[in-house]
């Protein structure tokens, strides 16, 4: 079966004065039609990198140094800029962090997704604002006629990131990646715009990359998980099997650090040491400076990416058996 997206042994690296920094070192996962993966991680592991990387928004000085992105059967990763274009916000969308950064905020939310369906498809300006609303629609949010006319300051920070989703939508994407699309937000707006992004999903048969630091959230919405450490992929499975049985320390370590697996009045647990910087990374397992059951074998050799105990999952350990 092909796979509405491939990611072969991508490699992301930054050229600096003193030489180049890798920031992504030998990704590789799928996605199919309609399927929803989470990439979940502390800062610094990659995950937003990857996702620039997919629809080649890196810039400078970084640059994919290897590997390969192949998407509804295109390789993507050398396409000129004028061929990546009718890609980028065509068929792959992407959802960013602050609505108020992807939103102009002196035009009305007319002009901006009016502008947006003209510079994609070939429609009259009456076709463009009939989309524009039907969009609206989709994402829920109540009288559309009258919120179309409105500038962004005008919207809660929840309509904002709506507004946001139904502008993903307009182009009809076969791919949506969303890049912690709920930080900014409260918790109860938070899942709404998850639950939002998996009706929608459902509705229309698009993949989600969800790129999240938060495993509550990918818990409740992806079908899939890649957890990130230092630019690798250290565990990829079903959210299911990755929630309730961990493989990787590093995983154990983050679901151990939700507040919910706690008795009420405990101190929070939390990983030791900090994620190492592209300038330190260990040899060997970069987790192995805060691993607990770490041995000579993590600190010498690199471990591989396959099946260990369950044939579903992938774990990137020497002590995972």
């Amino acid at each position: 079966m092909n796979h509405l997206l491939e990611v072969q042994d991508l490699e992301v690296k930054f050229a600096l004065r003193f030489g180049d920094l890798t920031a992504i070192n030998g990704v590789s996962f799928a996605l199919d039609k309609g399927e929803r993966l989470g990439i979940v991680g502390e800062s610094g592991a990659g995950k937003s990198v990857t996702g620039f990387a997919i629809i080649n928004l890196l810039s400078k000085p970084g640059y994919i140094s290897a590997g390969q992105v192949i998407f509804e059967g295109q390789e993507l990763s050398q396409l000129p800029e004028e061929d990546m274009r009718e890609i980028r916000g065509n068929r792959i969308s992407m959802i960013f962090q602050d609505p108020m950064m992807t939103l102009n905020p002196v035009l009305t939310i007319r002009t901006q997704m009016v502008e947006t369906v003209l510079a994609h498809e070939n429609v009259r300006k009456a076709e463009a604002v009939d989309i524009a609303l039907d969009k609206l629609k989709k994402v829920h949010i109540p009288s559309p006629e009258k919120r179309i006319h409105q500038y962004p300051h005008e919207c809660s920070g929840g309509m904002r990131q709506r507004i946001v989703v139904a502008i993903a939508l307009l182009t009809n994407p076969a791919m949506i990646i969303a890049d912690e699309p709920t930080t900014a937000l409260d918790v109860t707006i938070q899942a709404e715009i998850m639950d939002l992004l998996q009706e929608l999903c459902e509705s229309e048969k698009m993949g989600l990359i969800l790129i999240t630091h938060d495993l509550a959230v990918v818990s409740q919405v992806t079908e899939r998980i890649a957890v990130m450490y230092a630019g690798k992929i250290v565990e990829i499975g079903s959210t299911q099997a990755v929630i309730n049985d961990p493989e990787h320390p590093y995983t154990q370590g983050l679901i151990k650090a939700l507040p919910g697996s706690l008795q009420p009045g405990s101190r929070l647990n939390q990983i030791p040491g900090m994620m190492p910087t592209l300038t330190d990374i260990p040899l060997g397992c970069a987790f192995h400076p805060r691993c607990d059951i770490s041995d000579t074998v993590c600190r010498m050799e690199v471990p591989a990416l396959i099946s260990r105990r369950d044939h579903d999952r992938l774990t990137a350990c020497h002590m995972v058996k």
